[in-house]
């Protein structure tokens, strides 16, 4: 569950970025907000490799 708490974590920390870019128009937090989403999607690719590898462990 750490790992999910992760995830949570980083979302909710990019919300404020958010607001700022989409309902302020201020262009830095865009560029925040790429990156953050760059690396949920580095966490994402991590965790997926991670539950591959703890299946094909307890299924041999």
């Amino acid at each position: 569950m750490a790992r999910f708490d992760e995830v949570k974590n980083l979302v909710m920390s990019l919300e404020g970025d958010f607001d700022k870019f989409y309902n302020k128009g201020n262009q830095a937090a865009g560029t925040r907000v790429r990156k953050g989403m760059q690396d949920l999607k580095t966490l994402a690719q991590d965790i997926r490799s991670e539950v591959q590898n703890m299946k094909n462990t307890e299924e041999k």
